[in-house]
């Protein structure tokens, strides 16, 4: 049934811009279905997993490895899934509203299914392969996503750069997936858990644990990784209500709590993941009043948030285990709401600078009621599920070990009511402005999703005991033993609620008095200059130069340097190889060859032949003579038992004299263009390789194995590959990824001659703008080229302040 789900997905997002062609912004409604459904299928089975059971699902991938797709739903995974589908479903019908008339509108859904289905699909996962998978679909896919408005450079800069980041996070990912699964002896992450105390005890522990930490901190932002969130944020709005509020930035805070069983309860856990957790919560926390876009705002609110969920984790008692459960659905609520609400103002205004924001209650009422319910729950006011969710994580932290984070945790909390203020207050009070003159109200795709997501957020903190039961489920996932969860609005007064009071107090004291704290603020700007985004731009630049000198250098245009290098190189590793073994293997008396005189006849033709060639003073001379050298060698394959070999040879040998020769008409003069040092140096070259290879098949015919690999490929080419002919067999059974390798590299060239030819035809039809700039006579390898393009893709993504389309 899962499998099922999946698919069900891709089919709807395959069928997306089709809906839009014909429904046009109508159609959310129609693409919601898919994930509604798949949310009250998923709610059938909160029954049993809140008995403790789990759903699983299998297909055998690699059996011979023992690799399989396997997917299981348990607390956690149902908690998540409940969020990426219930969300994602209210997103679709917004982009409906948001990009009403757009062309680009199928696109956008399809994308977002897209994501779905890859999001999905890893919180099901059991595999941890089957897991990565999924993990760098996500990346990929919001790379399209974030780089949605293409023709903007700040939008493929922005792109790029997470792109960069949470694939490089994903390159250390790997390794440390496989060094668990060794260490484990299984790549199940429900059988991981049955070995955790062997996978601690393991040497390969500590680095394992590294770079699957370098994974999740890149796709969750946490710090130093933290800089790409705030620029993602050049994407539509759809797009960022789901992927940072929902889904990708989740991923990592998934991977982190679905891996605690096996890695969690060591000092090495604790100290990486709640150091960084509570750093990057107080760096988002603070950034979040600098910024005055307000997407920018809830981007740094977000990355807060993020490392508040990962610093509880982190710390792992059962009390913070279950604070970050129910703050990662709290959150998830508030912060889709929010980024819609500024979508929509965008969408009204043409934009979301807060400082040109004002007196918009009264053109965007439901707007603005969407705005102030969320607002209240990301502040956590009574009787919000924020509220819950701050009382609960404060509660985690009380004791005398957890102190330290807490003082950390309210200070952060001040920030963030501050921040609420400004996103869900401040431009919704007083009067208009010249920017807010001519608001409206949107349609109602853009303001129903917000409102019902704040609505859900008192629902639930009036009725939090609903979740009772999935909040021990996904509880005891993260726990990985039985925790009964019990959630309740109100615990009467005692220290949890005078903090909650204080940091709400603090919050809107700060928030009244942000213009003197503006100038403390502005502080922080000297250190941006050693900031993570400045590192960044740095190392990118510098891999760009390092790429345009190298690419100079070693793609220069001239062939020979190319066949010299690769011959010198094979050289120099041949006899790498060979240099202790051929005096311990190798003897003049163990080769066994006996010359016939056929056989020396057609050597020695072949080595005049080449000495001609070599030596040829007219170009049709020294094509004859390379023909006879060609005839020669099929001649030996003849006579040694290889004529498919040999009537190949011959072909080709036909074919390229036949060439040769029609092109020669079009060549100058032959002359000869080199001069007597670069000859000798070319021949000494060339006399050294063909000695390497000479001794290299020397080599081989010495060493001769008991189980001759000819044995093997006679035994299993029937019965394993159902061929007859051997040599077939080991082109497209045996040797299947060198086949496709050969195949791809032919594909890629027939591309690139199909668009030389039509380049040519398309400058001939009319002019071309790079012949008047002379570009068409830059050397291969240019790297002022290089250069040129690199600038365009590091262009520095920064505060979106306009309106991301116009509408």
């Amino acid at each position: 049934m899962m499998f099922l789900w999946l698919w069900g997905i891709l089919i709807a997002a395959l069928v997306a811009p089709g809906v839009n062609r014909f429904l046009g912004g109508r159609g959310g409604f129609v693409l919601a279905i898919v994930p509604a459904a798949i949310v009250g299928r998923l709610i059938t089975h909160w029954p049993q997993i809140v008995d403790g059971e789990a759903v699983t699902a299998a297909v055998d991938w690699v059996p011979v490895l023992n690799l399989a797709v396997s997917l299981r739903l348990d607390g956690l995974s149902l908690t998540f899934g409940l969020l990426i589908t219930g969300i994602g479903a209210l997103v679709l019908v917004y982009a409906g509203g948001y990009l009403k008339g757009d062309s680009r509108l199928g696109q956008l859904w399809m994308l977002l299914l897209l994501f779905m289905g890859a999001m999905l699909g890893l919180v099901l996962s059991d595999n941890l392969l089957t897991l990565f998978i999924f993990w760098e679909l996500t990346s990929i896919i919001s790379y399209l996503l974030i780089g949605f408005n293409n023709d903007r450079s700040e939008s493929r800069a922005s792109a790029l750069q997470a792109l960069l980041v949470t694939g490089a996070g994903g390159l250390a990912l790997l390794p440390g997936l496989l060094l668990l699964g060794m260490a484990g002896g299984s790549f199940e992450i429900s059988t991981l858990a049955t070995n955790a105390e062997d996978v601690r005890q393991h040497a390969f522990y500590l680095p394992l644990l590294v770079l699957i930490l370098c994974g999740a901190f890149t796709k969750s932002a946490q710090f130093p990784f933290h800089f790409w969130l705030p620029n993602a944020m050049a994407a539509p709005t759809p797009i960022s209500a789901y992927l940072h509020s929902a889904t990708m930035v989740k991923a990592g805070v998934y991977l982190i709590a679905r891996l605690h069983p096996v890695l969690g309860g060591t000092a090495a856990w604790f100290w990486m993941i709640a150091s960084v957790g509570a750093i990057t919560m107080l760096i988002g926390a603070v950034m979040s009043l600098r910024a005055t876009d307000l997407k920018q705002i809830l981007a740094y609110a977000t990355i807060s948030v993020l490392g508040t969920l990962t610093m509880l984790l982190g710390i792992g008692t059962e009390a913070t285990l279950t604070a970050a459960l129910t703050l990662l659905i709290a959150h998830a609520f508030y912060k889709a709401s929010l980024f819609m609400v500024a979508g929509t103002i965008d969408h009204a205004v043409h934009d979301r600078d807060i400082r040109n924001l004002g007196g918009l209650w009264t053109a965007m009422p439901m707007t603005g009621l969407a705005a102030g319910l969320a607002g209240l729950s990301m502040a956590g006011v009574l009787p919000t599920f924020g509220f819950i969710a701050k009382e609960t994580w404060y509660d985690a932290l009380g004791d005398g070990s957890g102190v330290p984070f807490l003082v950390v945790s309210v200070a952060s909390n001040i920030f963030l009511v501050a921040a609420v203020g400004l996103v869900c207050f401040l431009p919704f009070r007083g009067n208009r402005t010249a920017t807010t003159e001519q608001a409206h109200e949107g349609y109602i795709t853009t303001w129903t999703p917000p409102l019902i997501m704040g609505l859900m957020a008192i629902t639930l903190g009036l009725k939090p005991e609903w979740l009772n039961g999935l909040m021990s489920a996904g509880s005891s996932a993260i726990a990985g033993h039985a925790m009964p969860v019990k959630l309740a609005l109100w615990h009467g007064v005692n220290a949890t609620l005078i903090l909650s009071l204080l940091t709400l107090a603090g919050g809107v004291l700060l928030y009244w008095q942000r213009h003197l704290f503006a100038g403390v603020l502005q502080v922080l700007n000297r250190f941006d200059r050693f900031g993570a985004t400045q590192i960044y731009r740095k190392t990118l630049s510098a891999v760009i130069e390092l790429a345009a000198r190298s690419t100079a250098l070693l793609q220069n245009g001239y062939l020979r340097f190319y066949l010299l290098t690769m011959v010198g190189i094979m050289v120099v590793s041949v006899w790498m190889a060979l240099g202790t073994e051929l005096r311990s293997h190798m003897q003049p008396t163990s080769l066994g060859l006996e010359l016939h005189i056929h056989e020396a006849l057609l050597a020695g033709l072949t080595l005049v032949a080449a000495a001609v060639a070599v030596r040829a003073r007219t170009w049709l001379l020294a094509v004859g003579a390379l023909g006879v050298v060609g005839y020669c060698v099929a001649g030996i394959f003849v006579l040694f038992g290889a004529p498919d070999l040999a009537m190949t040879q011959f072909v080709i040998e036909t074919l390229t004299v036949i060439l040769f020769v029609l092109a020669f008409a079009r060549l100058p003069d032959f002359r000869r263009l080199s001069s007597n040092r670069t000859r000798l140096h070319d021949a000494v070259i060339a006399i050294v390789a063909g000695a390497t290879i000479t001794t290299l098949l020397l080599f081989a015919i010495t060493v001769r194995s008991d189980h001759p690999v000819s044995d093997f490929y006679a035994a299993h080419s029937v019965a394993d590959a159902h061929g007859r002919n051997i040599v077939n067999v080991i082109l497209v059974d045996f040797r299947a990824l060198d086949t496709l390798g050969e195949i791809t590299v032919l594909s890629i060239a027939a591309i690139g001659v199909y668009s030389l030819l039509k380049l040519r035809v398309e400058r001939e039809d009319q002019s071309d703008p790079l012949i008047a700039t002379g570009m068409e006579e830059s050397p291969v390898g240019n790297a002022d080229a290089t250069t040129h393009v690199a600038d365009e893709k590091t262009a520095e993504p920064g505060s979106t302040s306009a309106s991301e389309e116009t509408h």
